[in-house]
């Protein structure tokens, strides 16, 4: 019988092996791990600088120190801002957690880091939204107690010219004037507070033309127009 040809033996493929090349780098657990806390730390040691060890919180004296060396004095406005980055509930104190959720959100956690990006938080607060909401908190700050629901006259004052002198310097001037020599308020409410920063924004200033005493406008505002009209007669 004619012999069959034998058919061609097949070459095994080799296994594919993985060779360095080839391999992505991805971080392990471990190390994000470790680059996390060690964020965390840098930003708890300097909240520990400025904290009372006792207390631990950062109080009025430690406020003074950490303004001092940011160069900003306690009354400036990027203080307040930088409480409203932070969420902080209870005036002249920072807690860590409050500390950490400003610094975090910031991308800080050195001195000169943070001094370096208050201006960029000015800027960030400035847009219209949050400076409503800046703007509501900044009354809220002022609470001493949780029952407290307005501020007295003298505070509303200096937190005018704070907060919006720079923007409404003609409005916020005639309104704490007349804040000083009327006798009918003692305190302005969360209500009061906001119709004069709608007030700044809607209504013509200063000759008021768009303004009704028809319009649901706190009572004080009414009184306020009426009290400018006088005065330009």
């Amino acid at each position: 019988m004619p012999r069959t040809a034998s058919k061609p033996k097949k070459k095994r493929s080799k296994p594919y092996t993985v060779t360095s090349s080839d391999t992505v780098s991805v971080p392990s657990a471990s190390s994000e791990t470790k680059k996390s806390s060690k964020e965390k730390d840098g930003k708890y040691k300097l909240f520990n600088k400025y904290a009372n060890a006792s207390s631990g919180v950062i109080d009025p004296e430690g406020i003074e120190k950490l303004c001092s060396k940011l160069k900003v004095s306690h009354t400036d406005i990027k203080i307040l801002m930088l409480a409203w980055k932070m969420k902080s509930e209870r005036q002249g104190y920072f807690t860590k957690a409050e500390w950490r959720r400003a610094l975090k959100a910031l991308k800080v956690d050195t001195i000169k880091k943070l001094k370096k990006a208050l201006p960029e938080l000015e800027q960030e607060v400035r847009k219209p939204l949050n400076f409503s909401d800046f703007y509501a908190y900044s009354f809220r700050y002022c609470f001493t107690d949780e029952k407290q629901n307005c501020v007295d006259i003298e505070t509303i004052c200096q937190l005018l010219d704070m907060v919006l002198g720079s923007t409404f310097r003609d409005q916020v001037d005639h309104f704490v004037n007349y804040l000083k020599i009327q006798n009918v308020y003692k305190v302005i409410t969360m209500d009061q507070w906001m119709g004069f920063y709608r007030f700044c924004n809607e209504i013509i200033f200063p000759d008021m033309t768009n303004y009704s005493l028809e319009l649901a406008w706190p009572s004080i505002l009414d009184n306020f127009f009426e009290w400018m009209r006088e005065k330009q007669a």
